[in-house]
């Protein structure tokens, strides 16, 4: 899997078509999905114009995807699986990922899709729904797609180190990935060695640290990783701009990275980190701004837009 990847997250439908064939032109062959972005309709047309023009072939790009919350229970894993891929205009994924280890009521295709968090969005004080569907279950489907040729390889995202124990007594195919947030506010340190212990990969969401989470109000302007002082001196010292740093950084420390961004231009300057090597005292320089600080916590946002406390971090 190319280290430096294409995440869709938060691209609007209607940019996301023309999104994924300039970051094909710019040089991309790794695509981060989900069921939940709510453009994988759109993501399937672009890869679709991009193979019918000539510039890539199927075998030429990784796609990833993941499973709803809603999805979790065995029998609704599949169904899941095959409205990705019909989406996407593929057959086979190279990589499925469980989105989020919280299993919520089934809501039918057809009848909302995707389903997002709220059990029912249109009642008086809407909440998320939780389901008694526990993980293993979830995964043993999950194994069931690797052996009917639906995706080639299963993961999971955002997963604490007691999850990645658990599910590695009970798995008969192992998790090929581990995708976490990671950045050096939040490096993580023990965790993505608990995952390559077990010979897990770990692809890093949200690489960039708070540029993510700003239009959300998720996170507060002053967190910006870009004008941290370790930061700016690397990326004076080597030329490159602040954000080739810190992508830099997470490459460099073995994880994958799946920025997002729908400028030409900062597609390839993301892409731009090949022809450079931190230092040992500039990573762990970066490193050590290490705060702990996550963005993406389902035990803040879940409480504030969806009226349901659940934490999955302690």
């Amino acid at each position: 899997m190319p280290q430096v990847g294409f995440g869709l997250w938060k691209i609007p439908r209607e940019d996301t078509a023309n999104s994924v064939v300039e970051a094909i032109r710019a040089g991309y062959r790794h695509f981060d999905s989900a069921a939940d972005y709510a453009n994988e309709a759109e993501t399937g047309d672009g890869l679709a114009k991009a193979i019918a023009q000539g510039l890539i072939s199927r075998d030429d790009v990784w796609v990833t995807s993941k499973l709803w919350n809603t999805f979790h229970a065995a029998e609704h894993v599949e169904e899941a699986c095959r409205k990705t891929l019909a989406d996407l205009q593929l057959d086979c994924l190279d990589l499925y990922l469980i989105h989020f280890p919280i299993a919520l009521e089934y809501v039918p295709i057809d009848e909302r899709y995707p389903p997002e968090w709220l059990h029912n969005p249109d009642a008086t004080d809407p909440v998320m729904q939780r389901a008694r569907v526990p993980l293993h279950e979830t995964w043993k489907a999950m194994e069931g797609l690797v052996e009917k040729g639906l995706v080639k390889r299963i993961g999971v995202c955002n997963y604490n180190s007691a999850l990645v124990h658990d599910l590695m007594t009970y798995a008969r195919i192992k998790p090929a990935m581990l995708q976490i947030e990671a950045h050096p506010y939040l490096s993580q340190e023990n965790l993505i060695r608990c995952a390559t212990g077990y010979g897990i990969d770990v692809t890093a969401f949200s690489p960039l640290g708070a540029q993510s989470y700003f239009e959300l109000n998720m996170a507060e302007a002053g967190e910006s990783l870009l004008g941290t002082a370790p930061v700016m001196v690397a990326a004076q010292a080597h030329g490159k701009t602040p954000a080739q740093v810190l992508l830099k950084w997470g490459v460099q420390r073995g994880t994958a990275v799946i920025p997002k961004t729908t400028k030409p231009e900062r597609m390839r300057e993301n892409l731009d980190i090949a022809d450079f090597e931190l230092s040992n005292v500039e990573m762990a320089a970066i490193g050590a701004l290490n705060q702990n600080r996550r963005f993406n916590d389902p035990g803040v946002f879940a409480q504030e837009a969806f009226n349901t406390f659940h934490p999955i971090y302690d």
